[in-house]
């Protein structure tokens, strides 16, 4: 298995030295092919997953088997079903790999004792937390508000290095339009 070093994550540049070595066991390595999943809807959610290579998608399976996307998470973000994680109740959703990817995850008990034990992290996952929330509420927004064309417009704005990542199926799902829009859209950007 591999160990977590003090650049892998960025939360470890808040910590001194000792700090990190008394910290560093508690992320856990994982390499996951793409199409696996780090958790499914239904399971116990007990970790919150730092994303160090590869993309993820966080996705909701509605009653007809239809799949709502709620997001997706790249180099440097951290990802879960945060509900269940912090409520400690089944998950709604599922966590899979899009790329073969590289994540450490942090079990629930250790994050609360990371925050109890060194406060300054608080300020760290708030922070996160936070830029997360407002992520999602821009795209709320764009959802009720905005047409297929100024979604996908403001989707390369904000992550112009995911569109040649994410598979057009999958980033229709997410952007709420059809796979042939997605490809007109596509289309018209490039000519």
């Amino acid at each position: 298995m591999e160990q977590v070093s003090k650049n892998t994550i960025d939360l470890f540049d808040r910590l001194t030295d000792q700090e990190f070595l008394e910290v560093k066991d508690l992320f856990h390595h994982q390499k996951l092919d793409k199409g696996g999943y780090v958790f499914r809807e239904g399971h116990k959610v007990s970790y919150i997953y730092f994303i160090a290579s590869g993309l993820v998608r966080l996705f909701y399976t509605d009653d007809e088997a239809k799949e709502c996307i709620l997001s997706f998470a790249f180099e440097n973000w951290w990802e879960t079903d945060f509900s269940a994680f912090y409520h400690r109740v089944p998950a709604i959703s599922s966590l899979q790999c899009i790329e073969d990817s590289e994540i450490f995850s942090l079990h629930y008990d250790d994050y609360r004792m990371l925050t109890e034990r060194y406060p300054h992290l608080s300020g760290y996952f708030l922070d996160k937390s936070v830029k997360g929330h407002i992520a999602n509420q821009k795209r709320i927004l764009s959802l009720l508000t905005l047409s297929a064309k100024k979604r996908y417009e403001q989707f390369l704005q904000l992550y112009p290095s995911l569109i040649q990542r994410i598979p057009k199926s999958i980033l229709s799902l997410y952007l709420g339009v059809s796979r042939e829009t997605l490809s007109r859209l596509y289309k018209n950007r490039n000519t």
